[in-house]
């Protein structure tokens, strides 16, 4: 994923959704070839030099300053995580590229002990590249359909675009197909260099055509905070609410949580699953 080719990519498809009206512009002139800004209108409403921003489209960032790519993404209407986007493949670019495979770390007891006191919520530990580390009991009994497959650890985007019973689970399948493409995008400019990453986009790139359609359009996402619909074997359809919460004492770590409305369905639902958890655990 070179961070020149991923610079100028992405901000040519982020220029191709911006229509000269949503812009505050006139279309005038010839007949227009795209249905998108153009470089020279782009450049104006930054207030930079047409060449200047030919430039930073083709990815030669070299000097470029903060200011350049705020203006830029004001002119091209980027949200926060599209801002940050830019700026992490900026800075990537600007550093010397050092493909390594990091040792993964082993979780401490204490992330464990966290999970397993929460007892009234489904909850896991995941990294940015969406692997699952682990999760409390309630956690894996919502979740059972992913932990079915041996292969660990579990990953959530193998689990969307290649377990044909995510698209049961999920009941909004394109909605977590798109954020889980979103955050591996996002993830991507953070570390370009990210080996186990890109090696878990090459192959979700070849075994899915959903994935490289979606990972050919550049969008980035967040999981932040947000409401989930799934479709569970054991309990029918539940609604749950999640908080992404960042455990800032570890490296790339995140809590995933999720929660019911009291006294809905859905929490009920969530009772018999801990309910069936347990019993199993007995049985075992």
């Amino acid at each position: 994923m070179a961070t020149r080719n991923e610079i100028s990519e992405f901000l040519t498809t982020r220029r191709g959704r911006i229509t000269p009206e949503r812009a505050g512009l006139h279309a005038y002139g010839s007949r227009r070839r795209v249905s998108g800004l153009r470089r020279e209108e782009v450049a104006m409403l930054a207030g930079i030099s047409v060449e200047y921003y030919t430039q930073l489209e083709r990815g030669i960032v070299r000097g470029v300053s903060e200011d350049v790519l705020d203006a830029v993404a004001r002119a091209l209407q980027f949200d926060e995580v599209e801002r940050l986007h830019l700026f992490d493949l900026v800075h990537a670019a600007k550093r010397r590229p050092a493909r390594t495979r990091r040792e993964p770390e082993p979780l401490r007891p204490e992330v464990q002990r966290l999970l397993d006191a929460i007892t009234g919520a489904a909850a896991f530990v995941r990294n940015s590249r969406l692997d699952i580390l682990a999760a409390n009991r309630l956690g894996a009994a919502v979740y059972a359909d992913l932990f079915a497959n041996p292969e660990r650890p579990a990953n959530l985007a193998r689990f969307v675009f290649l377990d044909p019973r995510a698209r049961r689970f999920y009941r909004d399948w394109e909605g977590i197909a798109d954020a889980a493409v979103g955050n591996l995008r996002a993830q991507a400019g953070r570390d370009p260099y990210d080996r186990e990453l890109t090696e878990l986009v090459g192959e979700l790139s070849v075994r899915s055509e959903e994935f490289r359609a979606r990972w050919a359009s550049h969008d980035v996402r967040q999981y932040r905070t947000g409401i989930q619909p799934f479709h569970h074997t054991l309990v029918g359809d539940l609604t749950l609410s999640y908080e992404a919460l960042q455990l800032t004492a570890e490296v790339d770590l995140i809590l995933i949580v999720y929660t019911a409305e009291a006294g809905s369905p859905s929490e009920e639902a969530l009772h018999h699953l801990a309910n069936w958890s347990a019993e199993g655990r007995a049985a075992r």
